[in-house]
């Protein structure tokens, strides 16, 4: 599965209709299965899905074999229905909740990116279930779990702390996938913090360097996006394309593939009117970047509004609503897949590069209101198909060259 990608994928983030992510406590595979065939009728060739780390390692040296069962399950019910699938491993975190097992809180505290013990579970864990899936034809390969970096508030970390943690568990994962022969993918995420945030621990070079490709998640909210320049900005509907770019500045392979694993709607900052045209817009961005694994929406139902306490945004991500009709971006979408399946677009490199300069103390600037993003925002407003180069790499022409940049600009 590594290497250049030769077919465009496209998915969506599972997310049960009913209970939630909650519903792994009363795991019903008929549920699941209804979901995920609402999902296949799409025309969509894979699904990302999570399961919760307190129910899957409630202590440090206990991992439950009934909840490991119960993913497998899902991986082969995703089967049944064509849909590849990419396991999350340690969910501490979704759609603003933590999920932290009690073996991390509270007098029994542990770090969960430095501290020895909490390092060595989560690499056992992700290990296990590895060797779980490894071998199920539809697996697409394992992620260390959802925006991990959420979690640096109550863990603070270095960045090369999280270097350390970040190269220990991929190790593990890869060994827990080690039987398959066929190189599935061992990956992390992270949110966008990691490309905006001034010093944030998680760094874009992890992100680009780490892992079998990079994973992007270019969300309207950050940096307020869409608030600042309105939900059919350029801004707005070039979010993904730009996360692809910036993202490709900082590998060390030009090859190496992005996957921009995390877009959606949110209501009312996308409104539910112009969502079609924002989900149009966003996968034909993708599409015009050369060295795109796939995208994958984010999310699959919206959250019931008789579950409490979510952000307002999250109870309107998905494309079907929560009593599993699909909402009018859904159409859009499945449309957009079918017709870049057609006719698929090639790209063409990007022969002009706006050069990026900026310290880990100013990587704000490629955020949203930042001077960067703002600059390169403007070129694409004006035409230009814009890459994306380091400043360092400016006069490194072999790098250029095997990007097919001729033009550099400095904004």
């Amino acid at each position: 599965m590594k290497g250049p990608a030769t077919t465009l994928r496209f998915g969506v983030n599972y997310t049960p209709r009913r209970g939630w992510f909650h519903s792994w406590q009363d795991f019903d595979p008929a549920a699941a299965a209804e979901d995920l065939a609402q999902i296949a009728g799409l025309g969509l060739d894979h699904v990302r899905v999570f399961h919760l780390w307190p129910l899957l390692q409630p202590n440090r040296s206990l991992i439950r074999p009934r909840g490991v069962e119960q993913l497998v399950k899902l991986v082969d019910l995703a089967a049944e229905q064509g849909l590849d699938v990419l396991v999350d491993g340690v969910q501490g975190h979704l759609s603003s909740f933590d999920f932290y097992p009690e073996w991390t809180r509270a007098w029994h505290h542990r770090n969960i990116f430095t501290e020895p013990g909490a390092i060595a579970a989560q690499a056992e864990l992700l290990r296990t279930l590895g060797q779980a899936l490894a071998g199920r034809p539809n697996l697409i390969g394992l992620q260390l779990g959802n925006e991990l970096n959420n979690l640096v508030r109550d863990n603070p970390a270095t960045p090369q702390q999280i270097d350390s943690y970040l190269d220990t568990l991929l190790a593990a994962t890869r060994e827990g996938l080690a039987a398959d022969p066929r190189g599935l993918l061992a990956l992390h995420s992270a949110y966008d913090a990691a490309w905006y945030g001034d010093d944030h621990p998680f760094t874009p070079e992890a992100s680009a360097r780490k892992g079998d490709l990079t994973v992007v998640h270019p969300w309207v909210m950050s940096g307020n996006c869409a608030t600042l320049y309105g939900p059919r900005s350029p801004q707005v509907l070039h979010l993904a394309e730009y996360g692809v770019e910036l993202a490709k500045a900082y590998a060390e392979d030009a090859d190496r593939l992005v996957w921009v694993q995390e877009t959606g709607a949110p209501e009312p900052l996308i409104p539910a009117a112009d969502a079609p045209n924002f989900a149009r817009r966003t996968l034909r961005g993708a599409a015009d970047c050369t060295g795109v694994w796939g995208v994958t929406w984010w999310c699959s139902h919206d959250v019931d509004r008789a579950l409490a306490d979510y952000p307002e945004l999250e109870y309107s991500l998905g494309l079907f609503d929560s009593a599993g009709r699909p909402k009018p971006v859904a159409q859009a979408l499945a449309e957009t897949v079918s017709e870049l399946r057609a006719a698929p677009d090639e790209p063409e490199d990007r022969g002009t590069a706006l050069v990026l300069d900026c310290t880990p103390s100013t990587r704000s600037v490629c955020c949203p209101g930042g001077a960067y993003f703002d600059a390169w925002m403007r070129l694409r407003r004006d035409g230009v198909r814009p890459a994306v180069v380091l400043a360092e790499r400016a006069e490194d022409d072999k790098h250029l060259a095997t990007r097919g940049i001729t033009h550099l600009l400095r904004s």
